[in-house]
């Protein structure tokens, strides 16, 4: 049953130890944080986005992952801080031209170079591929260097112009230190954002509530908006105006048409008016006929003579 033949075995052969703890390969660590997507584990291909700490992305991966969070899948913690496709940029990158990736290996018995990458700064020139640290900006999305924002200090992207600050600046594939402080800083940047919409609420509200010019109402009617104050100076004024009218007409006529109960009623005859005014009137001693002269009963008319 064994050891026959002149075998002699050793004593690790026989007892078994500890297992030893396997190390990661720190290039296959590196080919996969920058040749492939967090979330889908595939190759990388355009458009390639980039999280608040850092990390790559697919783009149709993350929009498939926020449409779906199923909880079954595993690798959906490491995107589990992106809740909108807003919390994403899409990154500018520059091309390698000394990348041939797959187009000479149509036999596959070319040997791949791990330490050349798809994407180089564009201004400096190294290549991405883990060795050298990277970042991008977050108003713009370029991607270049850490060296190059070192050795070209300036508050302006060096690729495309544009203006940005301290705060946008963000590390690609960075330590556990510059993950934490990423961290710290998507979680500030994001109670600021909070607490400006909250802010902007009852701004709104109350110039909805208190509008500064008197519009017209819609509908068939006008309604005259005013001050009460200048409403009620007017209809006293009114009143004023109307209370001495009507008193000098009360003093006159007691009732509308009427004299008043004083007065006493005069004759043309007793007035001192001249004859001719008063033959006017059938009152007068010429209006007067006598029976002789008067018309028929029949065809009598006071006014036919």
């Amino acid at each position: 049953m064994g050891c026959d033949g002149g075998t002699i075995p050793k004593r690790h052969e026989l007892v078994k130890g500890p297992k030893k703890v396997e190390k990661v390969d720190k290039n296959a660590e590196l080919v996969a944080q920058w040749n492939y997507c967090t979330l889908s584990q595939e190759i990388l291909r355009r458009p390639v986005v980039a999280c608040e700490l850092g990390r790559l992305y697919n783009k149709d991966a993350v929009i498939e992952f926020l449409l779906d969070k199923s909880s079954e899948k595993a690798l959906g913690k490491a995107a589990s801080h992106i809740k909108s496709i807003k919390n994403v940029t899409e990154l500018r990158l520059s091309d390698n031209p000394a990348w041939e990736g797959d187009r000479g290996n149509t036999k596959g018995d070319k040997h791949d170079d791990l330490q050349r990458a798809r994407f180089i700064c564009p201004v400096v020139g190294l290549e991405m591929n883990g060795r050298h640290r990277f970042c991008f900006l977050r108003c713009c999305g370029c991607v270049f260097s850490e060296r190059a924002l070192k050795e070209i200090k300036a508050e302006v992207c060096h690729t495309c112009g544009a203006a940005f600050q301290e705060d946008d600046v963000i590390v690609l594939n960075g330590t556990k230190e510059d993950v934490e402080t990423l961290k710290r800083r998507m979680e500030e940047r994001r109670l600021r954002a909070k607490l400006g919409k909250k802010a902007k609420k009852p701004k709104a509200a109350e110039s909805v509530s208190k509008p500064g010019v008197s519009e017209e109402s819609p509908g068939p009617s006008k309604i005259k908006t005013g001050k009460p104050e200048e409403t009620s100076l007017d209809s006293r004024e009114k009143k004023a105006s109307s209370a001495p009218k009507s008193a000098a007409n009360g003093s006159s006529f007691g009732k509308v048409g009427k004299p008043l109960c004083g007065t006493t009623k005069r004759s043309i005859a007793e007035s001192e008016e001249s004859e001719a005014y008063k033959s006017l009137f059938t009152t007068h001693s010429s209006a007067k006929r006598s029976k002789e002269e008067s018309a028929h009963w029949v065809t009598h008319t006071s006014y036919c003579f």
